[in-house]
């Protein structure tokens, strides 16, 4: 690709480094802000150095917040005794715009996976365990992926929280609304047909 100028060229080779984003799409964002008024895209670059520079990791459960304590964990509407544990910041965002959840979250920043030299120690489940070992949880929610990384780190959780007097649950798995039964990979029609429930009319 030629560019007429430095300064674009390299403007298109930081932004088609975010994901999703090649090449042309880079190009086109770039010289959209060029059209856009000079006080627009410094309130845009503003934003990201602000977002860099002053982001912060709950104490708490690792979401991603502005205060030491991010408002889920501080907010006294919350229940307290159940917490649901979740890969990473955007599992919580997914969860909580369902409105169907009120009790609190655990970031682990990832799942084990040894294919890309994750263990357990570069997660937060050290920080988990201080949890339920301090607070009065009654019930552990593991909503991790239905991948083999995603069921390895909820076998694990589940071993590593055996000695608590806790219930733990995993989020159902099953056929997606809209979805037919001749599309459905084996192994999720088998874990919705071990995991079928009462019929409510």
């Amino acid at each position: 690709m030629q560019f007429s100028s430095r300064l674009i060229e390299e403007a298109v080779g930081e932004v088609s480094k975010l994901p999703g984003i090649g090449k042309k799409t880079a190009l086109r964002l770039v010289l959209h802000l060029l059209k856009e008024s000079p006080d627009k895209t410094l309130r845009l670059s503003d934003a990201l150095t602000n977002l860099r520079t002053n982001i912060r990791y709950c104490s708490c459960c690792h979401n991603i917040s502005d205060t030491e304590l991010c408002d889920i964990c501080s907010s006294p509407r919350r229940d307290k005794q159940v917490i649901c544990v979740v890969e990473d910041t955007r599992d919580v965002m997914a969860i909580e715009n369902t409105h169907q959840y009120h009790g609190l979250y655990h970031v682990l920043g990832g799942v084990i996976s040894p294919i890309e030299r994750i263990s357990p120690a570069d997660l937060t489940i050290d920080s988990l365990l201080e949890r339920i070992r301090n607070e009065q949880i009654s019930e552990v929610i593991l909503a991790l992926s239905p991948t083999m990384e995603g069921d390895t780190t909820a076998f694990y959780l589940t071993r590593k929280m055996k000695e608590f007097p806790i219930k733990i649950t995993t989020i159902a798995r099953g056929i997606p609304m809209g979805g037919e039964l001749e599309y459905t990979d084996e192994l999720t029609l088998g874990r919705s047909i071990q995991a079928r429930i009462q019929y409510e009319s």
